[in-house]
């Protein structure tokens, strides 16, 4: 059996864990790859909301199997404050979800660290979330980073060391901080850690594929925040592309099948870092408002524009993908004009490509669409599409040359149609 991968096309908000929820009846295992408690995926049915960090978003239907995998980096104090609240709401996760031993651990200092660092750029911050994924991420590949499997091989030697190493950083720059409540909250989680299936998951995936269960990879962010595609220095800290997920899970890259890529039918991103169709107009924040766009983890207000044509044919080539799934259209459904970006003018040369630079004076080449006018929350079928938003949906598959399998129409599961 093969492995199906879910991924965001653009600055991550994409909607992943709505359509993760609504794909898991297909499957039987749901594995996160990467990232950790900065992405935040909300889901909506039954008249409650929920936001999950660093659990897969398969967690809320029954008898599947779910795991946090080895490319993911976890906090054990959000992740029992995770925990606690899913069991409070009636969703038991003990029998449901594995943790891979190779997952790496994000320490308390780190997020001290991670603080620290953005504070010392000044104007220049990345614009993390202070989650202290980035510091994580780098004692990773520098060796120094602990893993979930070390908790039973000398751990409190290993904690020791690693945090007075980063005192010794901190010291360095003369940062100010509390780390007894901190800690006291860490450590506390890491029990609550301790009470879960922690499993050498590569193995685990793998031996369950040759029996022919159906596994979704899920992924968190979007392929435009990728440490090596995204728009760097402005990324994350992790591998969001397809081949992430083979690195994040163990898993060989012949045994990837359909590849689904998210995008909104316009486009978003919080923090830092270039925006090519960004707005600073009332259509700006009309989407902002209709779209509630605000961070589901930091609440921060999220930039809006247009849809970007050109950063998704890249992410749409990077990722091979052979399905899109459209979400929030109905934010649009009251706009006279959509316009989606086609190409890029830099220094009056018009092209179609990515630069290197998303920030090298890179300004965005629209099309105008009529809109539809239509309120579309209440559709249940494709066959209820007005003809504008039929067109829309044409010209986006032309442009991009993959069909769109899924549009969204509002944020509760049952407001998603298949084509």
């Amino acid at each position: 059996m093969k492995v199906d991968v879910i991924l965001g096309l653009q600055w991550g908000d994409e909607g992943k864990g709505k359509v993760v929820d609504v794909l898991t009846p297909n499957y039987q295992l749901i594995a996160r790859f990467q990232g950790g408690p900065n992405a935040g995926h909300t889901l909506e049915f039954e008249s409650q909301k929920y936001v999950l960090r660093s659990i897969p978003s398969g967690i809320f239907q029954g008898g599947k199997i779910n795991i946090i995998g080895n490319g993911v980096v976890i906090d054990p104090a959000l992740f029992k404050d995770e925990v606690e609240a899913l069991e409070a709401s009636g969703h038991p996760l003990t029998d449901r979800l594995y943790i891979s031993k190779k997952a790496h651990l994000i320490l308390p200092t780190h997020r001290l660290l991670d603080a620290c660092y953005e504070q010392s750029k000044g104007d220049s911050k990345i614009g993390t979330t202070g989650k202290g994924i980035g510091p994580t991420y780098t004692d990773k590949v520098s060796r120094n980073g602990l893993r979930v499997g070390d908790i039973f091989h000398d751990f409190e030697a290993k904690y020791r060391k690693a945090t007075d190493r980063h005192k010794e950083i901190l010291a360095q720059y003369g940062f100010q901080y509390d780390l007894e409540p901190i800690e006291k909250a860490w450590f506390a989680g890491l029990e609550k850690l301790k009470t879960f299936n922690l499993i050498d998951s590569e193995n685990f995936i793998n031996k369950q594929l040759s029996k022919g269960i159906k596994v979704l990879a899920e992924g968190a962010q979007g392929s435009m925040l990728d440490v090596d595609f995204g728009s760097y220095p402005f990324v994350t800290s992790s591998s969001t592309v397809c081949a992430g997920a083979c690195t994040g899970l163990g898993i060989a890259p012949n045994k990837i099948d359909d590849v689904f890529g998210i995008f909104k039918a316009y486009c978003t991103r919080v923090g830092s870092g270039p925006f090519p169709t960004e707005l600073f107009d009332e259509d700006g924040q009309k989407l902002r408002d209709l779209g509630y766009e605000y961070g589901s983890v930091t609440g921060r207000p999220r930039r809006c524009g247009w849809v970007d044509l050109v950063a998704l044919r890249y992410t749409i080539m990077l990722n091979g993908v052979t399905k899109l799934i459209m979400m929030k259209s109905d934010v649009l459904d009251t706009f006279d004009t959509i316009k989606a970006c086609v190409a890029y003018k830099i220094r009056g040369q018009e092209t179609t490509d990515l630069p290197f630079d998303l920030g090298d004076g890179v300004e965005p080449v629209y099309v105008s669409l009529p809109g539809w006018k239509t309120d579309m929350a209440q559709m249940q079928s494709e066959n209820e599409f007005p003809e504008q938003f039929n067109n829309y949906l044409s010209f986006l598959e032309r442009e991009l040359g993959v069909p769109i399998a899924i549009v969204s129409v509002g944020p509760n599961r049952a407001q998603t149609i298949l084509r």
